[in-house]
């Protein structure tokens, strides 16, 4: 059986981080929220449970805590808060504010086993700090194991159980050892077996696709993008000539997007492939619709209107696959329900039409992007496809900041395009996590000839990032960003600017809208 790690959120900017760094690890990770009780926790059978940061104290009137009995079912590891309510709960103190930190600082490890195991007693550790309640006194039965000068209490372990707390962030970049650190909780407490591949992925998925479609008929909605490409070919690998693939021309793609999908799809994975021009139907829906909420449910409805109608003409379809991945699962609960606050309606998620007859087929909920993308390797996907920037379902309607019409989409698909090509023949690609061009809802005063302008801005966006999750902005030697400014000036008609967005995420997200 594949090992596996319950990650209790709560409420911490970090816990995605976590779960990556248990998968980066092989090891199969879930986040969960706090409110799960432990009957749910002992039948999901974790091979070792880790709590996570989070915003409030112990000592708050709506803090979230746990049940002491939590500690008995696997090995434990409790970062930051998570630290702090083994302590609370063990009859440990924990001091309400006073020494806030925020930053490197450095961590003198004064026991190196188990999870400082490879580290040198004594050795001074650079780790990342970020909390304002600190641990003043641990739990009778724990032991510290690691000091700072500003935090006696850095990290601690049970005497006889494996249960321990650290009071840095071992998950992010900032703390170098970090990995090792999760690694040695992962492979020297919970004895998990490093298993979770792209390869045993797609088995076990395969069985649960065959499983849960039976012999019914199976449609699965394509735009081109690397999500549901890869969830198309493995549910194709699992039930073969049961999958019919649609692709919805919904005028919202980019340039040449319909062609190279046609391409891909019927020539090099000999899939079932239906083209529908459905694109005055989306513009209709998208009439005067400014807000960007409105836009996503608008076309979520509308491309399950579509699939309806094509459904109908195909068969009894039961299922329909989306390309839904773990990232959309998370930042699309609530706060109050589960582990992060809604950022938006995902269009895989919160998109979809009430009431709609299908049952999904979501065969790439439990993964991250990089994750999908070995997956799409694995099963021989070329790499045009694999390789692609991330595409958002509402397509180009999100990148025009005001209200969608025909006019629009051809000025911002031609800039896209120059972008995007401008980029490759930079050899710039696959340096960049996603780059994209955004239509704003402003006009400026430019010179063109002899004659003065009044026409529309071009915004470019190009950031790194490893899972979409936290983004920093791209820095373009200045001669690459001048010669797509002056492309898409003169080669796209109507547009007089072009201007570079510079914000990272947080606090910016990755798109506009």
């Amino acid at each position: 059986m594949t090992s596996r790690i319950l990650i209790l959120d709560f409420g911490a900017q970090y816990t995605q981080l976590i779960a990556r760094r248990v998968r980066e690890a092989r090891v199969y990770s879930e986040i969960h929220p706090p409110t799960r009780d432990l009957q749910w926790i002992r039948d999901w059978a974790p091979d070792g449970i880790i709590l996570s940061g989070g915003p409030s104290s112990v000592h708050g009137a709506d803090a979230p805590l746990i049940d002491k009995a939590l500690l008995d079912i696997a090995p434990v590891l409790g970062i930051c808060y998570g630290m702090q309510l083994i302590a609370h709960v063990s009859g440990g103190e924990v001091k309400r504010g006073g020494r806030r930190e925020y930053g490197r600082a450095e961590m003198t490890v004064t026991e190196a086993d188990t999870l400082f195991s490879g580290f040198d007693e004594g050795e001074p550790v650079t780790v990342w700090m970020s909390h304002g309640d600190h641990v003043e006194q641990p739990p009778p039965e724990f032991t510290v194991i690691a000091t700072s000068r500003s935090n006696p209490v850095t990290a601690f372990r049970h005497r006889s159980k494996p249960i321990f707390g650290v009071q840095f962030h071992p998950e992010v970049a900032h703390t170098p050892r970090g990995t090792e650190i999760i690694s040695n909780f992962l492979f020297e407490a919970c004895k998990a077996e490093p298993t979770w591949t792209a390869g045993a992925f797609i088995e076990s998925e395969m069985a649960r696709i065959r499983e849960q479609a039976g012999s019914a008929r199976v449609i699965c909605g394509l735009s081109g993008g690397v999500d549901s490409s890869v969830a198309a070919a493995l549910v194709h690998r699992a039930i073969g000539d049961q999958l019919t693939c649609i692709y919805v021309n919904t005028g919202l793609m980019r340039l040449h997007e319909t062609e190279q999908v046609e391409r891909t799809f019927r020539q090099h994975l000999g899939i079932e492939l239906i083209v529908m021009d459905a694109e005055q139907r989306f513009l209709d829906a998208l009439a005067g619709i400014e807000e960007p909420e409105e836009k996503r449910r608008r076309i979520g409805h509308t491309f399950i209107d579509v699939f309806e109608d094509v459904a109908a003409s195909i068969g009894d379809a039961e299922f329909l696959v989306q390309g839904t991945l773990y990232p959309d699962v998370i930042e699309s609960v609530s706060a109050k329900g589960g582990p992060s606050a809604t950022i938006k309606t995902h269009h895989n998620v919160g998109g979809l039409k009430p009431g709609m007859k299908f049952k999904l087929i979501e065969p790439l909920r439990e993964l991250f992007k990089d994750e999908v993308r070995n997956v799409g390797r694995e099963l021989g996907l070329p790499e045009e496809i694999v390789g692609r920037h991330p595409f958002p379902g509402p397509g180009l309607a999100i990148r025009i900041l005001s209200d969608v019409d025909r006019a629009k989409l051809d000025t911002l698909r031609e800039a896209d395009a120059i972008y995007l090509e401008e980029i490759r023949s930079a050899g710039l690609y696959d340096e960049i996590w996603q780059a994209f061009a955004v239509l704003l809802p402003v006009r400026s005063v430019g010179v063109m000839g002899d004659e003065r302008t009044y026409d529309n801005v071009v915004g470019l966006r190009a950031v790194t990032s490893t899972d979409g999750m936290t983004a920093d902005w791209f820095p373009f030697p200045p001669e690459v960003l001048g010669r797509i400014s002056s492309r898409i000036i003169n080669e796209v008609p109507g547009v007089n600017r072009v201007v570079y967005d510079v914000s990272s995420k947080p606090p910016a997200t990755i798109e506009w809208e």
